[in-house]
């Protein structure tokens, strides 16, 4: 799956994801992935209201036009069987770290995770849905990921615990936006493990020096 594949044009900032979130253009790891976000920090629902509020304009000002065949359209809509609706997890009980739309879409909790370990102070649970690499990712407290960049567009949500790499810190409900023009090395912070959800649609690239990817992957 190309960059392009994902988003249909690049995105660079959080209000350019919001963007594509409220037109439905995200795959649906994304879409998730954005949805646990505005869970996990309800005061940003915000800016989706108002980027709904402006399509909503958009639509208002768009000239009308006849539907052909009017009456056999409307008769194949209400003839037609509603979709059977996906099976739902109950709401996010109290203390659960999985926001609910993660746990639908992964079927499980925290506590519940097949985790695999990938590197000392590293394990993951991966798996490709609509096309895209999910993950769930465990850092040890202080744990150096290998210095990387993206082929395409990867987006991170921490759940739990933070990193740091050159842009910044990443605390809980935050995403971390990264292309090819990002070139980092998250470190998780030292008080507590980091826990975060991933979703790419390209492999990354190892850019460190040959002693700093050693010293990394020996963790």
């Amino acid at each position: 799956m190309t960059e392009s594949d994902m988003v249909h044009e690049h995105i660079d900032t959080i209000d350019a994801l919001m963007a594509h979130y409220v037109a439905g253009s995200l795959p649906e790891p994304a879409r998730v992935l954005v949805e646990s976000h505005l869970e996990m920090k309800p005061d940003n629902r915000g800016l989706v209201a108002d980027l709904e509020r402006l399509a909503g304009y958009a639509l208002e000002s768009t000239p009308s036009s006849p539907i052909s065949d009017r009456d056999a359209k409307l008769a194949a809509i209400f003839g037609s069987k509603a979709p059977a609706a996906p099976p739902k997890l109950p709401s996010r009980p109290q203390g659960a770290l999985f926001p609910r739309a993660l746990r639908n879409l992964v079927g499980f909790e925290a506590d519940d995770v097949p985790w695999r370990k990938r590197l000392p102070g590293f394990k993951e649970y991966a798996t490709d849905i609509d096309g895209c690499e999910v993950s769930l990712m465990w850092i040890r407290p202080g744990r150096a990921l290998p210095a990387h960049t993206h082929a395409g567009m990867e987006l991170i949500l921490i759940l739990d615990g933070a990193f740091r790499d050159e842009r910044g810190r990443f605390g809980p409900g935050d995403i971390s936006v990264a292309d090819a023009t990002v070139d980092h090395r998250p470190v998780a912070e030292k008080d507590r493990p980091c826990i975060a959800f991933a979703v790419s649609d390209g492999p990354i690239k190892l850019t460190g020096s040959f002693r700093q990817i050693i010293g990394d992957l020996i963790g």
